[in-house]
């Protein structure tokens, strides 16, 4: 019988992921010699070899290729098993891996670890921030529990959970506060101020200014809605941002905030995880609290 080990599974996931044995090493917590030999004897195991060594980085062969889409199958059924010795019909409690993308997590994140840490003392909760497609990698390889992202994501596999709709705002110099609103179609002639590719609110932004992104002449990137709002601040343009994050992003700067009166911009927030996940009932009455806190935030802009 061959002696595969779920050390061999999870190092080469690691090296595939990574690209290159010193980070695939780092990642693992392990020297890059000992993660090397590893991999060594996992290709002696197999009779071939699963990835070519360059000098700088890997790639993995039609062989790896078909073994990590196994392996990782593997390491995702074991991960879920692990979850059954957690209660399915009980109190969350333990680790809970959470993914959130930056568009919500400044000002949605603190407010959920604050009533969860009440509410679920014995759960430790574990965000990690990141754009909607790496997290819902990472959510499909089991590295994460669940997310909340901008839904639609349309993956078969995964389940999503509705949280709350929140509205766009329009975010332009004080100068401009006494300005008529201008429509999607004005928004198309001016100085508009997104988010750098990867995140999917410029996705929407464009979508509702009806803007193609391979037009740069009309856009200027932020890596932040903080950024953003400081680029406006400094006379650089009108920026589009959810109502959440005018609390903090709009404190201390002499920007002026609009709504639109209509076709109002909107995205929907929600939970997303895995249909297989054992602890979908848990996470179901997790995204009912979620929803009431998100919920209470938006009344308190809005009301």
């Amino acid at each position: 019988m061959i002696g595969f080990t779920l050390k061999h599974f999870r190092y080469f996931d690691a090296l595939a992921r990574m690209g290159h044995f010193g980070r695939a090493a780092e990642a693992s917590g392990i020297t890059q010699p000992a993660l090397s030999a590893q991999i060594k004897e996992l290709e002696t195991m197999l009779g071939a070899p699963l990835v070519e060594r360059a000098s700088r980085k890997i790639r993995i062969t039609t062989l790896g290729e078909e073994f990590l889409a196994r392996a990782r199958k593997v390491l995702t059924d074991v991960d879920e098993m692990s979850e059954l010795a957690r209660k399915p019909d009980g109190p969350l409690k333990g680790r809970l891996r959470m993914g959130i993308i930056p568009t919500v997590a400044p000002y949605l994140l603190p407010e959920i670890i604050r009533r969860l840490s009440v509410a679920l003392p014995e759960l430790e909760l574990r965000p990690r921030e990141s754009v909607t497609q790496s997290l819902l990698d990472d959510l499909m390889q089991s590295k994460l529990d669940f997310v909340i992202a901008a839904l639609p994501v349309s993956e078969p596999s995964l389940r999503e959970f509705a949280l709350f709709d929140e509205e766009f705002v329009l975010v332009r110099s004080e100068a401009f506060a006494h300005k008529p609103v201008p429509t999607p179609d004005r928004l198309q002639e001016m100085k508009l101020l997104l988010l750098e590719e990867g995140h999917c609110f410029r996705d929407q932004a464009l979508s509702f200014c009806d803007i193609r992104s391979s037009d740069p002449s009309l856009l200027m990137e932020g890596s932040s809605l903080a950024t953003l709002v400081q680029m406006v601040d400094a006379g650089l343009g009108l920026t589009l941002i959810p109502e959440m994050a005018v609390p903090l992003e709009a404190n201390g700067t002499s920007v002026t905030i609009s709504r639109f009166h209509k076709n109002k911009p909107k995205r929907t927030i929600g939970m997303i995880w895995r249909k297989t996940n054992p602890l979908e009932k848990q996470l179901m009455g997790l995204g009912a609290s979620i929803r009431q806190i998100g919920q209470a935030q938006r009344d308190r802009l809005t009301g």
